[in-house]
């Protein structure tokens, strides 16, 4: 297959084109810079900057991954509040721009998303047809596939991947949950009570390719394990993991002065169950949150 990728270089995307290229599979990814791996696979086409023609390349693509938008773990300050949502809507405004551009339309555009969306809750269990939050995050997600639905008027089938929490050692959250128990100063984050919807970074490579290939899977898709923890059990279990102790709680109001707004990702949380994928039949390598950690730290 063809298929093209904007956030490439980011932490889903660089995991999942290499695997795209170790499985045969033609690679495009749309960068804004001209000087990026002189590489026949995967191949780098330069988008968003003036004058920029990527639909040129991108004739018989036989899907769009859409990637890209700034990152979430950064101080949320209003002025990088925007720049996050903005990043997301001119992206995908460009992607759907691309679509109608293209003579053969892909069949299929994978649309990056969150389970923010849902908002924060510690007794609610959220599957895809629960209905969105009001907060800042939970306004960018419908914000954000409100305008990749726009696919559709092309005929293009749209799958929102609203990704959980990525584990990975190379990037995402996983590094800095991982930091103060390495410094024997691991322990409880705020009441411990909050939820964390997981997902190891195979099984979101493997759910996009099923994405990809199940012509019966569209819209919101939720990309978490099917077994999520409370921040306490997460703790306990990477302090095990690890080998380290997880005794020296971290406050509430500390986490909040340190990080801003930016602290509701680790001191609230949402229970989120992945019923879509689940009932599309696919299989998940990771379901035990000790072996995730496990194979990713190498323990």
């Amino acid at each position: 297959m063809k298929i093209a990728i904007t956030g490439g270089t980011g932490l889903v995307g660089s995991a999942l084109s290499s695997e795209l290229v170790r499985n045969g599979h033609e690679v495009i990814i749309l960068t804004r810079k001209s000087n990026e791996q002189d590489s026949h696979n995967p191949r780098y086409v330069q988008w968003l900057n003036p004058a920029d023609q990527p639909e040129n390349e991108l004739e018989g693509t036989d899907a769009i991954v859409n990637l890209a938008g700034a990152t979430i773990n950064d101080r949320w300050t209003d002025e990088y509040k925007q720049r996050i949502i903005d990043s997301r809507i001119k992206a995908t405004t460009e992607v759907n721009r691309i679509i109608k551009a293209l003579e053969n339309k892909p069949p299929v555009l994978i649309n990056a998303s969150a389970v923010g969306y849902y908002g924060t809750s510690l007794t609610e269990e959220f599957t895809e047809q629960a209905n969105p939050a009001n907060d800042f995050l939970a306004d960018t997600v419908r914000r954000w596939e409100a305008e990749a639905i726009h696919a559709n008027e092309s005929g293009t089938r749209i799958v929102l991947c609203r990704f959980g929490v990525i584990l990975d050692k190379k990037g995402g959250a996983l590094p800095k949950m991982i930091l103060p128990y390495k410094l024997f100063a691991g322990g409880k984050v705020g009441s411990g009570n909050q939820w964390l919807s997981w997902i190891h970074i195979d099984d979101v490579i493997r759910g996009i390719m099923f994405a990809i290939e199940n012509d019966r899977l569209d819209g919101p898709v939720n990309f978490v394990a099917p077994s999520p923890v409370t921040m306490d059990q997460f703790g306990q279990i990477l302090s095990k993991v690890l080998g380290r102790p997880h005794w020296l709680p971290v406050p509430s109001f500390a986490l909040k002065i340190a990080m801003g707004d930016m602290s509701m990702l680790v001191l609230e949380g949402q229970k989120v169950v992945p019923a879509k994928l689940l009932t599309s039949g696919f299989n998940f390598k990771y379901t035990d949150l000790e072996k995730a950690l496990r194979e990713i730290l190498g323990k």
